[in-house]
């Protein structure tokens, strides 16, 4: 049979021209090693589950009933962890949803917005489908941003802190200049991987995250998501934390697109998983150890590691084959992502999975170095 043509007669000019973000990979095979989409290799907390199932036993008739449009006892949770006011926080379908909303709140006007030329591919799909002039900022050749590099009008700046695919990682006071030297624009900080990020200061972990600096710069606007440090890619569950003017617009874009973005198990289990401090200190610190050994393992492989500060790592193989790279190891049933890009084509981002996902990735990488040779160009 034939392959039917698409007809788009019937299809806005607007959905014609679109050119759809794509998402990772998600293979079904048996016994495969999946290294491409950053997920947490551990379970969420058991406190999700627990709620949800609670729901499910003894509230199951509450599913005929509308949600709590504001997710109201989740936002609560939030600004508690985060020694926020309520009207601080904003939650949505996902970070992506509220990226979205972030564009049509603050981007929709005559100015462009500032991003990375390497960063996060939806950026430029968002920028499309809102019709935002998006200008891209070319990094600095070893994949850093300079502020500097910003200085031009604009309606707002969305920087992805840890970068992606990159795992660099700004500094706050980059941010603070970013916000300050643009006074009138929003400056967006897409933190989906800030809580792997890792900085000792002394003793203690030094500040990381520009939830820090919101009471200070009323123009910044730092998203999360509970997909990557939480383990809840399949509840869909993202924030925004901001000044309550920037929140307020968040709001009144929701509501007039999707006044109840959450359902019911989305919200307990999100909440849940707020609550549950030890087990999500324990997860993410689990995850940057085997960030560290899959670095110094992937190094002793004389592959070119960058400074990770996110659940993933991206790695040049040293005569720069990565495209050779992923296809011998999918053959081996492990998927890592490669970007056949300008400038990054030469690179892997792997997502750090267990210990055992890690250590079948470096065999396969030692017996692909070794035996084939793949590696050499």
């Amino acid at each position: 049979m034939s392959e039917l043509k698409t007809d788009t007669r019937l299809w806005s000019s607007k959905a014609r021209n679109l050119s759809p973000y794509v998402p990772g990979e998600q293979p079904q095979h048996d016994n495969l090693c999946k290294l491409n989409t950053n997920e947490n290799p551990f379970p969420p907390s058991p406190k999700v589950g627990e709620a949800i199932a609670k729901i499910l036993e003894q509230q199951a008739d509450d599913l005929r009933l509308y949600p709590a449009p504001e997710s109201d006892d989740l936002r609560a949770a939030l600004a508690q962890l985060y020694d926020l006011d309520v009207n601080q926080v904003f939650v949505g379908n996902g970070s992506d949803e509220v990226l979205a909303l972030v564009f049509a709140s603050f981007f929709m006007k005559e100015r462009p917005v500032l991003a990375p030329d390497i960063s996060y591919s939806f950026y430029p799909v968002y920028a499309q489908t809102f019709g935002v002039e998006l200008v891209q900022i070319a990094l600095e050749e070893d994949f850093s941003i300079d502020p500097d590099t910003y200085r031009q009008p604009c309606s707002g700046i969305i920087i992805a802190n840890p970068n992606a695919p990159t795992g660099l990682l700004l500094s706050l006071a980059d941010i603070r200049k970013l916000a300050s030297e643009h006074s009138n624009a929003v400056v967006v900080i897409d933190e989906a991987y800030i809580d792997f990020a890792h900085i000792k200061d002394g003793n203690s972990d030094a500040q990381v995250s520009a939830v820090s600096l919101i009471n200070d710069c009323d123009n910044i606007l730092v998203t999360q998501t509970f997909s990557k440090s939480r383990s809840l890619a399949g509840l869909r569950v993202g924030m925004a934390f901001g000044n309550p003017s920037l929140i307020e617009a968040l709001t009144r874009m929701k509501n007039s697109f999707n006044s109840y973005p959450l359902d019911k198990l989305a919200q307990v289990g999100a909440t849940a998983s707020v609550l549950d401090i030890d087990y999500f200190e324990k997860t993410r610190q689990q995850v940057i150890d085997l960030r560290q050994s899959l670095t110094a393992e992937l190094t002793v492989l004389d592959y070119e590691v960058l400074p990770s500060h996110a659940n993933f790592v991206f790695v040049r193989p040293k005569d720069g084959n990565a495209s050779a790279v992923a296809s011998a190891l999918r053959e081996q049933g492990i998927i890592v992502r490669h970007f056949d890009k300008p400038r990054i084509a030469d690179y892997l981002r792997i997502t750090v999975g267990t210990a055992e996902q890690n250590q079948r990735l470096i065999d396969a990488l030692k017996e692909l170095h070794i035996d084939t040779g793949v590696t050499a160009g």
